[in-house]
């Protein structure tokens, strides 16, 4: 089922999603050699606090008893998605980190009256979910890689660009895989966009490759949904595998793999960023 979200409930997660923007911000700011990812989990835990909000990842069922570890996704070079910032690793010069943060706000009831907030009646906590990314560069790193990172959120940005009312959802995955593809790059297809704002994933997948036209999850892009655009992109193939821990999403063949990812409203206007 899609959740079709109402005006006040997009303004609601514009807010919370400005505010989960200036978060990602400050913790792309503290990536440097040397630095911990257990000192940006910690962070991330104290700035959410602070906003109001509640951690999206957190303890999230990962499938098999698996519950992810962290607030905060920390993925390291050829980590696709799903690197946790616990336990503790040093990030290096060189190094490409993938920083990835989801929220839900506002959870209490101070926030809810200064904000005119509607309630979410699907979630306990009663807000609304957003979710970001981004993969920043740490010290000087090599021209493939600064390359990767420029096409991958040029990426994000042609597919956030198609995502049109009327349009339909290979129109964002074509935007963005004719981009990667003219770089040589591998566009992942074992892992999705989504949907959000009651529940921190739902319908529908959002794609960043092509399927078939009739296929079930060609939809069209109706004003209300609302969506987490993420193209995962690859320097080498698309294909992916899980790592040993059960849950992070590495590359197949080692090469590096950027990430960048925005909440995005459907409106009769056309696409709403969300979390900037």
């Amino acid at each position: 089922m899609i959740h079709i979200k109402n005006t006040e409930e997009i303004r609601i997660m514009k807010e919370g999603g400005r505010r989960l923007a200036l978060i990602l911000k400050r913790l792309a700011s503290e990536v440097r050699p040397g630095a911990q990812t257990a000192y940006l989990e910690d962070l991330a835990n104290q700035l959410i606090l602070e906003a109001g909000g509640f951690s999206a990842f957190k303890d999230y069922p990962m499938g098999g008893k698996i519950y992810f570890p962290s607030t905060l996704c920390v993925s390291i070079n050829e980590e696709v998605v799903h690197g946790a910032a616990l336990p503790n690793r040093v990030i290096k010069a060189g190094d490409i980190v993938d920083l990835d943060i989801g929220m839900e706000w506002p959870i209490n009831e101070e926030l809810r009256k200064e904000y005119s907030a509607p309630i979410n009646e699907y979630s306990p906590h009663g807000g609304f979910y957003s979710d970001t990314c981004v993969t920043v560069p740490v010290a000087k790193i090599s021209s493939a890689a600064k390359k990767l990172l420029k096409v991958t959120k040029e990426c994000l940005e042609k597919g956030i660009s198609a995502a049109q009312p009327g349009a339909v959802m290979n129109d964002i995955a074509r935007a963005i895989e004719s981009h990667a593809h003219k770089h040589g790059y591998g566009v992942v297809e074992d892992l999705v966009g989504h949907g959000l704002g009651y529940y921190a994933h739902e319908k529908p997948d959002v794609l960043h490759f092509t399927v078939s036209e009739r296929s079930p999850d060609n939809i069209i892009l109706e004003p209300g949904m609302v969506i987490a655009i993420e193209p995962m992109i690859n320097l080498g193939s698309w294909e992916v595998k899980t790592a040993k821990n059960g849950y992070t999403i590495i590359t197949k063949d080692g090469s590096l793999s950027a990430h960048f990812e925005h909440s995005v409203a459907i409106t009769k206007d056309g696409p709403l960023i969300l979390t900037s």
